[in-house]
């Protein structure tokens, strides 16, 4: 196995570009596979070419420097070959969740500002309900089942774009994504990274797992994600290796599916790992290649490397705005529960994270201290896009502002205690309990709603909501249920609902949301709409 540094060195160096990374990779890859899905497999010199003419379609509809274009759908070879045609034209990816409701679509494209959509055909229908209200009506280019030779068919606009590798001044530090995520303020987020970023993301997750040149990583987070850009695809891209692509997690056919693909690598969130230990072992294949597995949690560890036979496995810390903090060594040692030590780029000679847990007033506190996290690092977020106030919150004095309650060991080892920022973490999604109470408060019957974190059995959160109804509304839980998901995304739907006279309140007159939490009357009264 070559070192991180070794897999580095085996290609020339590049400029920090998507596309000269990937013509560093391309020259001594060329005929090996770079993308699989399904029946699909480009090399990745067909890859290239591929991406190549995208660019020269997207060209021609006028997508220039600085441009957005949304991409929604289930994860599909299609939002690889967006990333880096929009990249070589200095143009940006605005990766969407297929889930939203018309709500937030009409708020995501319209603060995004996107010039064009390539969306799945499933979705044209909800699109072109959300599209006329925006500020100015993107084109749309579709990709799916249904996918035909039409004018507005993504296969054929890339047949069609001549062979001419457009003109580019793209750059390292141009913005290539913005990921939006759920913001404390009830809104969206969008977090803009440059192309260096994400290459040098990549070139960290090499560190981390030891990526290898023969590694096939296999992708079934979501592509709206920053796991799945900047771990998988630039872990990939940094390591000249193979990227299989699911479309989304099948409990049922994981299996098969990495043994099948020969699959060497993969990432995960708690709850899928906790679903995959539960599972019936028939469908365990023993035959797996599975080497390394990131985002394996305490709880599943011993089922990872006992009953599936997994050698490495990894948990670490990163956000949307600041990826790839803290992991655990690859070689140990390690800390049960722990979210490892600051990582480190392949190259000793570039600096990496640097993090410090602070009390309420920014003072660093004691080695086992509980604190906030704070952190500098070379790949942090550009801001947040259309939103100079909350890019401002967000740092002090170059350190951002984690929101998470960490402690840390006089070994370096760091802990995740709770958050401090009033967010629900659920399957994998960061859900602002703001935005569900704008949403719920818009409901004629309710006079005011909270929505707190509760833990599921899956690990991470589930969603409780309170809600007091307007004096003689009639409101049931149901109705709330309901209220939501014609909404909102199927994630932020809330499994837990109870009505109440009224809510309690704090001495500062904020609604009390530990006692809604902790009272096990409350909590008894609610309906669970899993069951």
């Amino acid at each position: 196995m070559k070192s991180p540094l070794e897999v580095l060195r085996s290609y020339r160096p590049h400029n920090g570009t998507l596309d000269d990374a990937f013509a560093s990779r391309c020259a001594r890859k060329g005929d090996v596979s770079f993308i699989i899905q399904g029946n699909v497999q480009l090399s990745w010199r067909e890859f290239g070419a591929r991406y190549k003419k995208l660019a020269s379609a997207l060209a021609a509809r006028g997508v220039g420097h600085g441009d957005r274009v949304a991409v929604i759908g289930p994860n599909d070879v299609v939002h690889v070959l967006a990333l880096f045609a929009l990249a070589q034209l200095g143009a940006i990816m605005v990766p969407v969740n297929p889930g939203f409701g018309t709500r937030e679509l009409d708020y995501v494209l319209g603060h995004a500002q996107v010039q064009g959509i390539i969306a799945h055909d499933s979705l044209q229908g909800l699109l072109e309900q959300c599209t006329p209200r925006l500020t100015q009506e993107p084109w749309m280019l579709t990709w799916g089942q249904a996918d035909s030779q039409g004018p507005d068919s993504l296969a054929a606009a890339i047949d069609s774009a001549p062979d001419e590798t457009p003109a580019t001044d793209a750059a390292a530090g141009d913005t290539c994504v913005i990921i939006y995520t759920s913001g404390t303020t009830g809104f969206p987020k969008g977090v803009m990274h440059s192309q260096e970023n994400l290459v040098t993301a990549g070139e960290a997750n090499v560190a981390r797992v030891h990526l290898q040149p023969e590694d096939r990583a296999m992708v079934i987070l979501p592509f709206f994600h920053m796991n799945a850009l900047f771990y998988s695809v630039g872990g990939t891209l940094a390591a000249g290796a193979s990227l299989i692509v699911e479309p989304r997690f099948s409990a049922s056919r994981f299996w098969d599916t990495v043994a099948d693909n020969g699959a060497t690598v993969v990432n995960i969130i708690e709850a899928i790992g906790t679903i995959l230990c539960a599972r019936d072992r028939s469908e365990y294949r023993p035959d797996h290649r599975l080497r390394a597995v990131y985002g394996v949690r305490r709880k599943s560890a011993p089922v990872f490397r006992k009953d599936f036979g997994v050698p490495q496995l990894f948990s670490g810390f990163g956000m949307t705005e600041i990826p790839g903090v803290t992991c655990n060594p690859y070689d140990g040692p390690d800390k049960e529960g722990s979210m490892g030590t600051v990582g480190s780029h392949p190259d000793p000679s570039r600096p990496w994270a640097q993090c410090r847990v602070v009390d309420d007033e920014g003072r660093d506190v004691a080695a086992g201290a509980i604190g906030e996290l704070w952190v500098k690092s070379p790949i942090v977020m550009q801001g947040y896009f259309r939103d100079p106030e909350q890019t401002r919150k967000a740092f002090d004095n170059g350190w951002l502002k984690t929101g998470d309650l960490v402690k840390c060991d006089a070994d370096g080892f760091y802990f995740h205690v709770s958050r401090k920022k009033d967010i629900i973490r659920r399957r994998g999604e960061n859900i602002a309990a703001a935005e569900l109470e704008m949403v719920i408060g818009e409901h004629p019957g309710v006079f005011q709603a909270a929505a707190l974190a509760v833990p599921s059995e899956l690990g991470e959160d589930d969603i409780f909501v309170a809600v007091a109804a307007r004096p003689q509304a009639s409101l049931t839980e149901s109705d709330i249920v309901a209220w939501c998901a014609r909404r909102l995304a199927a994630v932020k739907v809330p499994r837990y609902v109870v009505l109440l006279d009224s809510l309690p309140y704090t001495a500062t007159h904020k609604i009390a949301k530990a006692a809604l939490r902790d009272d096990p009357q409350i909590r008894a009264k609610a309906v669970d709409f899993q069951h």
